[in-house]
């Protein structure tokens, strides 16, 4: 597990940019694109590379792209387009007028494909998928050539062509690039550039029946766009000899290729494929579910794009994959929250005390400073009661050494109100703890007394008679083991789910100034963490998600070092 040093250096992509602008290459010009697939929602590593290609362009006034790497409709939803782009506009970048799609460029491609089958760098073939892998070979043995590799140029012509008529069957034929099958290089043992798929495109509709597929599209699509610098994580370093050797043989406008680490995260998988899974065998709520590392269930969790923001600068620029402590994001998280939250009494456990010589009727309004770190958010008032909710944990009958909390003869503080004192412990036949009586002191309203006395413990509360009900849900990770993906041979990952990945609490209490807060309001609960109100809440019930804790342990991982 990588914990990244406290210094972020120039990265090795910001120098060869510098490099390239110095050498006048590309004309000077800085064009960077974001690529994704349409086929699942965005997840925090994403994240990482938005702001990498984005934020690349903007250093060095160039422009970008959003491009949609379109190219296989059975798994292509327009749900997913929408949520790529909400996502990259809630973190704050925009493409402006440069939208693309892989699919504006189906034309352009097949010409392409034409071109190669004329100069003899294309053939169609009719393997199946089992005779093509077992004809591919190994990493220690060479492939072998297909019985149809050596088809004529015109045979090869009239094929694709009833390819695209849809004369064939959905695997009846493919059309591969002819390199070589010996090639150490796997990826170049005459890769598939285009599959027969019978299946409606989002956004071409029937008019395509065959499809190219993602390695024939992706670097051509960079030179149709002449993106100047290409860049993309290390599994597809493999993949750029064939990219060149695409671009080479049609003799177009050849794009950079750089590589980094893609981000992984403790706790977490980067697989949309696996994420996929997750959604349809329902071991979560959705996409958006708040356990989920997709940036739609961060957002719903309560994490800011800011926080995100200063995460991904934090993490920087790696040549070489790494695991991330999950508790630096976190740390980015809290430290955004700490600033912006404001402050609330909220009382997850409730116990009941009633305040035995307050006058029955009596309501007083303190008033609270909504957030110490930020004093322009100024205050609020909250009603103080003679019945009041305090948190089950904060009682002791037995108290033990270090609890300073309420206990039997006991005094404490009430924040922004009172000190009072318990008296009487009321239980039910069980002998459960049902209701505290204690007595307040009216010489100490605002939280201190005229003889300054010293008292250790001061707690949290919410009036009875102006408490709203709500729903809590506390959210751990979703996996228990650092690495997911991890398992003894014949398991699969999900043995590794956390089955306390979500614990739901209902009857919490919270001040009636959060019947105003609204989807996307940051708050903090106090003593308890940051929260934020839930897409589930309606007019009869208010839903908040716990974001993070209070404990920082990111600065105990430093410690750790």
């Amino acid at each position: 597990m990588t914990t990244p040093d406290t210094d972020v250096a120039s990265n090795f992509i910001t120098k060869i940019i510098e490099e390239d602008m110095a050498n006048n290459r590309y004309e000077g010009r800085v064009h960077t694109r974001f690529p994704p697939e349409p086929n699942g929602y965005l997840h925090i590593g994403h994240a990482k590379s938005i702001c990498l290609n984005f934020g690349l362009a903007e250093q060095f006034d160039g422009i970008y792209n959003l491009r949609f790497d379109d190219t296989n409709p059975s798994k292509e939803e327009v749900e997913y387009v929408e949520s790529i782009q909400d996502n990259i506009r809630w973190l704050g970048f925009d493409w402006e007028d440069r939208l693309y799609y892989a699919s504006d460029y189906f034309e352009q491609l097949y010409e392409f494909a034409l071109k190669l089958i004329k100069d003899g760098y294309a053939y169609v073939d009719s393997l199946s998928a089992e005779e093509m892998r077992a004809y591919r070979g190994t990493l220690t043995e060479p492939g072998k050539e297909s019985p149809d590799r050596n088809r004529s140029v015109e045979e090869n012509l009239d094929l694709f062509a009833r390819m695209r008529a849809g004369e064939f069957k959905d695997g009846e034929y493919v059309l591969r690039a002819k390199i070589d099958m010996t090639a150490g290089n796997l990826n170049m043992r005459d890769p598939v550039m285009y599959r027969i798929l019978h299946a409606e495109h989002h956004r071409t509709g029937d008019a395509w029946c065959i499809y190219p597929m993602y390695d024939f599209t992706h670097g051509q699509s960079d030179s149709i766009e002449r993106i100047t610098h290409s860049i993309c994580t290390l599994e597809f370093a493999d993949h750029r000899q064939l990219y060149d050797w695409f671009i080479e043989k049609l003799d177009i406008y050849a794009p950079q290729q750089i590589e980094f680490a893609r981000l992984n995260l403790t706790y977490m998988l980067m697989s949309k494929r696996k994420l996929l899974r997750l959604v349809e065998e329902k071991h979560v709520s959705g996409w958006d579910d708040p356990r989920m590392p997709t940036l739609s269930g961060l957002r719903r969790r309560g994490y800011t794009p800011q926080s995100i923001l200063d995460f991904a600068e934090r993490v920087g620029v790696a040549k070489a994959n790494s695991r991330i402590d999950i508790a630096l994001l976190e740390h980015h998280v809290r430290q955004d929250l700490n600033k912006r939250a404001s402050r609330v009494m909220v009382v997850l456990n409730p116990l009941k005390v009633v305040i035995t010589n307050y006058p029955e009727d009596k309501v007083e309004y303190a008033d609270a400073v909504n957030n110490q770190e930020d004093l322009s958010q100024g205050t609020r008032k909250v009603p103080f009661s003679k019945t009041l909710y305090v948190e089950r944990d904060d009682f002791q009958e037995q108290p033990h050494k270090k609890f300073f909390r309420l206990s039997p003869g006991r005094e404490v503080r009430l924040m922004h109100a009172y000190y009072i004192t318990c008296n009487e412990v009321i239980k039910d036949e069980a002998g459960n703890v049902t209701e505290l009586h204690c007595t307040y002191d009216p010489e100490t309203w605002g939280g201190s007394s005229p003889d300054n006395r010293r008292i250790k413990g001061t707690l949290h509360w919410v009036s009875a008679n102006h408490a709203i009900e709500a729903e809590v849900r506390l959210y751990d990770h979703l996996f228990k083991t650092e690495n997911p993906n991890a398992v003894e041979e014949g398991q699969d990952f999900t043995v590794n789910l956390n089955p306390n990945s979500l614990a739901v609490l209902n009857q919490c209490k919270i001040e009636p100034s959060l019947a105003e807060a609204k989807l996307g309001d940051n708050v903090q609960f106090l003593r308890k963490g940051y929260f934020t109100l839930d897409k589930d809440s309606t007019s009869d019930k208010i839903v908040f998600n716990r974001t993070v804790s209070l404990r920082n342990t990111w600065t105990k991982v430093k410690k750790k070092r």
